[in-house]
């Protein structure tokens, strides 16, 4: 049975822009070289959640420190500063911009990501990438939600979506409404998804394309 619609994670999905922020983590907590690396690691092993959550993980589980509210804030704000241009001036996903451009017209498609809303937003108005979307969501609101949110709207079943993350967080939002899920893959991250039921694992936007029509689902 053919898909109605496809929900993106957006960093490492459509945009070539996870260095970006894996960098802006490394400059954000410079001053504390000693947890640097497990600090990272924390970023690495909760890819697509928000930046506000792994901040309280960050100080919670490495640096042993209260995070107040105000601080959690002002580190987001001193995040966006040091990743917005980046990730705004990143590269597509080889295959990306071709099959937006492709099926926007004959698919409902979504972003549902772990950046906040409103620079997500941005970054689409700036990128003139508005028209590929039926919609386009951010943090706080969980992925889990915003595919429910999106399924009641538009009447759509689980199975009349596909769900396209390259993290866990983005498996997991699938597994819990239900969707299928294909798993983007990195070549410095080969064994994210080891283990984990999914639908298939592509390296680009090209290689899901091609297994999307080899399995008749376009």
């Amino acid at each position: 049975m053919k898909i109605k619609s496809i929900v993106f994670d957006f960093d490492g999905v459509i945009f070539e822009s996870v260095e970006a922020k894996t960098e802006a983590f490394r400059a954000l907590f410079a001053d504390y070289p000693d947890q640097l690396k497990d600090i990272v690691q924390v970023h690495l092993d909760n890819g697509g959640t928000s930046r506000y959550r792994k901040f309280e993980i960050i100080f919670r589980a490495v640096l042993k420190k209260e995070l107040t509210e105000k601080e959690n804030k002002l580190l987001g704000e001193r995040f966006t500063e040091l990743c917005y241009e980046k990730v705004f001036n990143a590269e597509y996903v080889p295959g990306a911009y071709e099959f937006l451009e492709k099926y926007y017209k004959k698919l409902l498609l979504f972003v549902a990501t772990g950046t906040p809303h409103d620079e997500m937003l941005s970054i689409i108005k700036g990128r003139k990438m508005e028209k590929y979307f039926n919609g386009v969501f951010g943090s706080p609101t969980t992925k889990k939600e915003i595919i429910e949110n999106v399924m009641s709207k538009y009447g759509l079943e689980p199975d009349d979506l596909i769900f396209i993350g390259d993290s866990v967080n983005d498996y997991d939002a699938a597994r819990e409404t239900g969707l299928r899920f294909i798993g983007r893959i990195h070549d410095e991250y080969p064994d994210t998804f080891s283990g984990l039921k999914v639908l298939s694992l592509v390296k680009d936007i090209n290689e899901l394309e091609s297994y999307l029509k080899k399995e008749r689902l376009l």
